[in-house]
């Protein structure tokens, strides 16, 4: 929830005025309600399921590098994934993020690994949406 609120003020907090909430565990006046319709909305979340979106569960690494990139487009990486020992274990859904975000200096690795299933830190955070709002 605290990404996608972040992003959503970014954007000035546009109206989700005629858009569903397509998420049965986020529900009305919550902090983080506009912001997860709006990015929902946008195609930058697709929820853990369909009805699902977990807005109080830890963000993994390769979570936040696939909200990111469906961000910013979904632009074409050039980071190569294959340098990390870890590397097959990105989730198929995230592999061109990671791949962005790795090519983009965005996110790098811990201890020469990826981590991409790891919860992430507030810092860890910070550090990533520092390095992509400087790009």
């Amino acid at each position: 929830a605290m990404l996608v609120t972040i992003l959503y003020r970014l954007e000035k907090e546009p109206s989700v005025e005629g858009m569903g909430n397509p998420f049965t565990d986020v529900p009305e006046n919550q902090w983080y309600t506009e912001a997860v319709i709006w990015a929902a909305d946008e195609g930058i979340v697709n929820g853990m399921t369909e009805t699902t979106y977990a807005p109080n569960d830890n963000i993994t690494r390769e979570q936040i590098a696939a909200i990111l990139y469906r961000y910013a487009g979904k632009p074409a990486g050039s980071g190569n994934l294959a340098s990390y020992p870890d590397a097959d274990t990105v989730s198929p859904y995230a592999v061109d993020a990671m791949a962005w975000a790795v090519g983009e200096g965005i996110i790098g690795g811990m201890d020469g690994n990826l981590a991409p299933k790891d919860n992430a830190t507030r810092a860890q955070i910070a550090t990533i949406l520092y390095r992509y709002l400087s790009k």
